[in-house]
């Protein structure tokens, strides 16, 4: 092998080892410990200002972000929720309601948690959405959520800040859950919870 060869095959290494296309992503183990993810449930009907709004938040889940800062269209998120673990928190509503709530929640008139325990996202595609600012980017997730057995596409805007062991990402968005097979729960016909439920989150993870 001659010399030509040798420097040939030493630049080739050098371009591979220093090529993007090479660079590792990192996987974000995320922690439902260091995270918070609620649910807003309102309500409507004709006595609607006689019910309570209910906070529930989001319990037990697992998942893995994979992320290369210098690739993020090619992201990848898998979540999921433990439907039973869902919480009311009981913030602004009586104490005896609670559980109550809890059961109807869970129920097999709303979640039905028994026969559909997990609520699963996992993401097809991410597009940036303007240039990073301040040390975070805003992206637009696009994946699919299974709910209740019913699996719908979903878009989702989050904010995400990354370092070399961390993750964060927070956002909002509104779901349907008539999108899902579930009716609303209704009391008496006159107060009812709405149809529209108002998601936020921060979750963290870390990398591993």
């Amino acid at each position: 092998m001659g010399w030509h060869t040798n420097l040939m095959i030493a630049v080739g290494l050098v371009w591979v080892a220093s090529s993007p296309a090479q660079a590792a992503a990192r996987e974000y183990r995320l922690d439902p410990a260091a995270s918070r993810v609620e649910i807003q449930v309102g309500k409507t009907g004709l006595f609607g200002f006689a019910g309570h709004e209910h906070l529930v938040v989001a319990g037990a889940f697992h998942g893995v972000a994979t992320i290369d800062p210098a690739r993020l269209a090619e992201a990848h998120v898998d979540l999921t929720f433990d439907a039973d673990a869902l919480r009311v928190s009981g913030a602004g509503e009586p104490a005896g309601d609670v559980p109550q709530v809890q059961a109807a929640m869970v129920g097999p008139d709303c979640l039905d948690a028994r026969r559909f325990p997990a609520i699963h996202f996992v993401s097809r595609s991410v597009g940036e959405l303007g240039a990073p600012a301040g040390g975070g980017r805003d992206v637009e997730l696009r994946g699919d959520l299974t709910l209740h057995g019913v699996t719908r596409p979903l878009a989702l805007r989050v904010h995400v800040e990354l370092t070399s062991d961390a993750l964060e990402a927070t956002g909002r968005t509104t779901l349907r859950q008539t999108d899902f097979g579930i009716t609303p729960i209704s009391k008496a016909g006159v107060v009812k919870v709405k149809d529209e439920l108002t998601l936020t989150w921060h979750i963290r993870g870390r990398a591993r």
